[in-house]
């Protein structure tokens, strides 16, 4: 097999890497200023573009423990 060929991991961390994105978007509506709420939602995106060629499963599990751990602390 191709290294350059997804496995089944891949595919999973693709739709929880979705998943999580979509969180994202959600959890910006708490957000009450609509200016800040729209650079959250600009910053949630570009991050997400600007890392999604990653292939590198434990890169993609670093990202995803630093997101959840943003979301953890954004919520208490």
């Amino acid at each position: 097999m191709a290294a350059s060929q997804p496995t089944l991991k891949h595919f999973i961390l693709r739709q929880e890497a979705l998943r999580l994105y979509r969180h994202a978007i959600r959890a910006s509506k708490a957000v009450q200023d609509p200016v800040t709420r729209r650079d959250t939602l600009a910053w949630i995106r570009s991050e997400f573009e600007r890392n999604r060629h990653i292939t590198d499963i434990d890169k993609i599990r670093g990202g995803r423990r630093e997101l959840r751990q943003l979301f953890l602390t954004s919520i208490s």
